[in-house]
């Protein structure tokens, strides 16, 4: 069987990346922290092996602590300021990248919804995802 590889990358394309492999998990994060870094109510992650993950071109990153109180690397085009994807040092091996990046969303469905506790009341959940008042990681 076929790997599919699926392209993305920041606003002004000076960023570009592909991923080698289908996501591990598709999910919401409600968090305040993706809230602010998306601008939007959510964040749309996928869960990507680290391996399966090819850059182009330069990000630069935030070091953000969350709620497990160990740090999370977000990176972002310095040129354009577009989130691309962040590495949660409490899931090693993996990276989440931010779907909202990708070239086509074809095919991707949201399987669960974190921190739950923050979402927007007006905002329905997802049919069939599991839902988390907080991560389950």
């Amino acid at each position: 069987m076929a790997r599919l590889e699926r392209k993305g990358g920041c606003l002004c394309g000076a960023v570009r990346y592909v991923l080698k492999g289908e996501p591990q998990a598709t999910a919401l994060c409600h968090c305040t922290h993706c809230q602010r870094q998306s601008g939007s109510a959510f964040s749309v992650n996928l869960f990507v092996k680290e391996d399966d993950y090819e850059q182009t071109g330069e990000t630069k990153f935030y070091v953000d602590i969350g709620d497990s109180g160990q740090p999370s690397h977000r990176h972002f085009c310095a040129n354009c300021g577009s989130p691309i994807m962040t590495q949660v040092l409490t899931i090693p091996g993996a990276v989440l990248v931010k779907a909202g990046t990708l070239d086509d969303m074809e095919g991707l469905r949201p399987q669960t919804e974190i921190y739950t506790d923050h979402a927007a009341k007006w905002l329905a959940p997802v049919a069939g995802a599991a839902r988390f008042a907080r991560s389950p990681v």
